[in-house]
């Protein structure tokens, strides 16, 4: 893939919010942000939130109500402990929300508007606090009840992902090539923002000593909390989504499409050249012993832990959004498909599709 389309995929949401401004049409062709509980999945679509019925696959409700052209939602949701739905707007009006799952009526009385740009990175929900980074460069602090309990945090560079934390630290990638190290605790960042060598849109991988950070350099970096950091892989092209760490693996992928499988002990491939139909935007998702890949050719693939496949299927449209596990089911959130949310079995048997009403 060159480079001017992976320029052009990176601003798939910034011009989204152009046109919606200049049209005032509310602009929905965008990648979703996609979340599940037991009962319902919880997916941003541009103008709206959906909550569907994950047994029905019906809308449960939709927020807001009317669309808005100043409102629009890429973010992926979160859901909290305490039982709220938190997401923010991408649109030219920036409120940050708690909705209740249930019914999607806004749980808090006045929504958190002081962030100065987009939200199209999900919050950090840990110890009872809320952490959410803004376009505007700033990591901002909120209790459960959306009130801000901190000052924010300027990291600089626009803020894409959510923050990981490894039980102490905050760990936060920005489009400025930088990985932030940052101690809650004190409201302040630790050490030197370390340069990954390109940008970082997804939040890094916690593993048992440090994180794992894929990049656009084409390289993974694993950092430590002592700002100690070392690149443990390359790529042959940017990665997009965060790696995954499971138990002595790290799992990642590249924009030319390759999966790669790496052994954390010995530092070695575990197997040769995976590569599905295109490139994958999405991070992998991994169930028991299937790792799920999602392509901008929108194919859905597993394959087992040798990188075999186990089964491939053709959803439609392109791919961008990490899948998401809801009891039996793989969800998956197509973009410019003829439905917006599929569900599909361990055995790649598609369940149901969903489609919103107009």
């Amino acid at each position: 893939m060159n480079t001017k389309r992976l320029i052009l995929i990176s601003l798939i949401a910034l011009s989204a919010l152009i046109l919606s401004a200049c049209s005032g049409q509310a602009v929905s062709n965008n990648w979703h942000g996609l979340a599940a509980d037991a009962e319902r999945a919880y997916l941003s679509n541009g103008s709206f939130v959906y909550a569907v019925d994950l047994k029905t696959a019906k809308e449960v409700w939709r927020y807001p109500e009317e669309a808005n052209s100043k409102l629009l939602y890429y973010a992926t949701p979160v859901l909290t402990p305490d039982g709220q739905l938190l997401i923010g707007s991408a649109g030219t009006s920036h409120p940050f929300v708690s909705l209740d799952p249930a019914t999607g009526k806004e749980k808090w009385v006045e929504s958190f508007t002081k962030g100065k740009g987009a939200w199209l990175a999900s919050p950090l929900v840990w110890n009872e606090t809320i952490y959410i980074p803004n376009t505007d460069g700033f990591l901002y602090t909120l209790d459960m009840n959306g009130k801000e309990i901190a000052d924010p945090i300027e990291l600089g560079g626009a803020l894409w992902s959510a923050p990981s934390t490894d039980g102490t630290l905050l760990y936060v990638t920005s489009l400025d090539h930088h990985l932030h190290i940052i101690d809650p605790a004190k409201g302040s960042v630790v050490t030197e923002p370390i340069d990954l060598g390109g940008a970082a849109p997804s939040s890094p991988a916690v593993g048992t000593d440090g994180v794992y950070v894929g990049s656009f350099a084409s390289t993974v970096e694993f950092v430590q909390a002592n700002n100690k950091h070392e690149v443990i892989a390359t790529t042959e092209n940017w990665i997009w989504g965060s790696p995954v760490v499971d138990s002595e693996t790290l799992y990642y992928a590249d924009l030319n499409g390759k999966v790669y499988s790496l052994d954390l002990a010995t530092g070695s491939q575990n197997w040769d050249v995976v590569q599905p139909d295109g490139p994958v935007v999405a991070s992998l998702l991994i169930v028991g012993d299937q790792i799920y890949v999602a392509t901008e050719a929108g194919t859905l693939v597993a394959l087992d832990r040798e990188g075999k496949t186990v089964w491939e299927k053709t959803v439609g449209g392109k791919i961008y959004t990490t899948p998401v596990l809801s009891g039996d089911l793989i969800l998956v959130a197509p973009y410019q498909a003829d439905f917006v949310l599929a569900a599909y079995d361990a055995d790649g048997k598609q369940a149901w599709t969903f489609v919103p009403e107009k």
